[in-house]
């Protein structure tokens, strides 16, 4: 019941985040395959954000909140995931232009 009231008392937010699921789609889908890699590098700044910001969150929260710590451990997760992929696939990009 709890999470029934959850989702009743933020409907504008989880349709903003609906959303822009959406839009990032559309958006990301638009990118060329030549750019997509130099863009993926560049983007592992923005995840960093992410996991500190998602820290900060988890450290300010109230520890009864589950829902809270648990969403914001899935931030951690998948933003380091995003993050080290990230590095991985531009350090092969990178073999690519150094001499044998």
């Amino acid at each position: 019941m709890e999470i029934f009231n959850f989702f009743t008392e933020h409907r504008e937010m989880i349709y903003f985040v609906i959303l822009s699921i959406f839009v990032g789609v559309e958006v990301i889908g638009g990118v060329p395959t030549v750019l997509h890699t130099p863009l993926m590098s560049g983007a592992n700044a923005i995840h960093g954000v992410v996991i500190v910001g998602a820290i900060h969150v988890m450290l300010n929260v109230d520890t009864n909140n589950t829902l809270a710590l648990v969403l914001g451990f899935l931030a951690v997760l998948l933003g380091t995931l995003n993050v080290v992929g990230g590095f991985v696939v531009t350090d092969r990009m990178l073999e690519m232009f150094k001499k044998k």
